[in-house]
Parts: structure tokens; sequence; C-alpha cells
């Protein structure tokens, strides 16, 4: 029965963890976007993120969006440096007309740091992305 459920493979939608700047708070800061390269918008998006390593876990974050516009972004959430030690999964699903599509980002331990920093679209900013 399993072999009949088609998958369909998630392309143009990305995670980004972005350094910016804080004016509120003047301080530098790590925050997560996702972002919809699509020609199309997405609905019902939930991002389930947590991070892990061999001895830790974190609470588990969770986030609803309402419809993500084509070629838009949307902050998820902020993210503390400590986290950066640990490895984490940012679990997306969404709706792209009647079809589900679902897809788990994996930022891997200690590479989330400025060195890694590149392009990221639609955004005009650099961060660490994983596609």
């Amino acid at each position: 029965m399993k072999k009949d459920i088609l998958i369909p493979k998630v392309e143009d939608v990305y995670i980004a963890i972005v350094n910016e700047y804080n004016d509120i708070y003047k301080t530098q800061d790590w925050n997560a976007y996702i972002i919809n390269n699509k020609a199309v918008d997405l609905e019902m998006v939930i991002i389930v993120t947590s991070g892990y390593s061999e001895n830790k876990t974190t609470s588990v974050f969770r986030k609803k969006i309402d419809t993500l516009p084509k070629k838009s972004y949307a902050k998820i959430e902020l993210m503390q440096e400590e986290l950066f030690a640990l490895n984490n999964t940012f679990k997306v699903s969404f709706f792209e007309g009647n079809q589900m599509f679902d897809k788990t980002y994996l930022f891997r331990k200690n590479t989330i740091n400025l060195k890694a920093l590149q392009p990221v679209p639609l955004m005009d900013v650099k961060g660490v992305l994983v596609k």
C-alpha cells in the first residue's frame, strides 16, 4: 500500500538562517526564514523545528502560515547561537493547489556560521541556505 502513495518532490522552497541587525535591541541576530521561490502561493504552511545531538534535544517549535505568497518569504523564528552546536531540523508541510507537499530541511551541527554565508534568493541578503 505504501508504494502506491505518491509523494511529490518539493522544489523552490528553501529555509535560510540569516544574520541581521536588530534595530530595536541594537544586536546582530540569527533568524530563520522560509522562502517561497515558486510562481504559486503556498497554503496552510506548517513548520515544525527542533534541535538535537547525541545527548541533547531542544523543545519542539511549531509555526503555521495560512498563505505564503509566490516569490516571497516569512520569518519563522529567532535562533540562539547555542543551537548551532546541534543538528537543527525544519519539517515543512504545505498545500500547493489540492496537493500536499512535505520536506525536512537539516542544518547539520556547526554549519551555521559567518563563514558559510551565501546569497539568499529573493531576500537580497546573505545567509546559510538549505534547499
